[in-house]
């Protein structure tokens, strides 16, 4: 599994690429609230674009970001949900928390947003590879 992080207009943006499961999550969990505090964000981004397989470890770990930022009075989005990870936010129910969208264009000013859909793994100096 590999998370990049960075911050775009106090929204913390984590691409998470591979699965998402019990093996995983607590390395993910404390990357990301490390991140979030660190670069006093508002809101958390999880870009699912890249994740094959989330279990109820993953519902876990996005549950307590959405804690975390309802303190400091955020939101949680996620967007790129492929239908497997769609169906596991259905179930859980996740979805009354988390605002999703199909890309980064639906969140904020379109322009500022957009270029994260094509922006990668692999560009160097834009994502702080964790």
């Amino acid at each position: 599994m590999d998370i990049i992080c960075n911050l775009r207009n106090n929204n913390l943006i984590v691409k998470i690429a591979g699965e998402i499961d019990h093996h995983e999550v607590d390395r993910m969990r404390t990357i990301i609230d490390r991140e979030f505090f660190r670069l006093a964000a508002t809101n958390i981004v999880f870009d699912f674009a890249h994740v094959g397989f989330m279990d109820s470890s993953g519902i876990g770990m996005i549950i307590g970001r959405y804690k975390e930022v309802q303190k400091v009075g955020g939101t949680v989005f996620a967007v790129n949900i492929n239908p497997a990870v769609n169906r596991i936010f259905d179930i859980s129910g996740l979805k009354k928390i988390v605002q999703c969208y199909e890309g980064f264009g639906a969140i904020g000013n379109y322009d500022d947003y957009k270029a994260l859909d094509d922006e990668s793994f692999e560009e160097d100096g834009k994502w702080q590879i964790i």
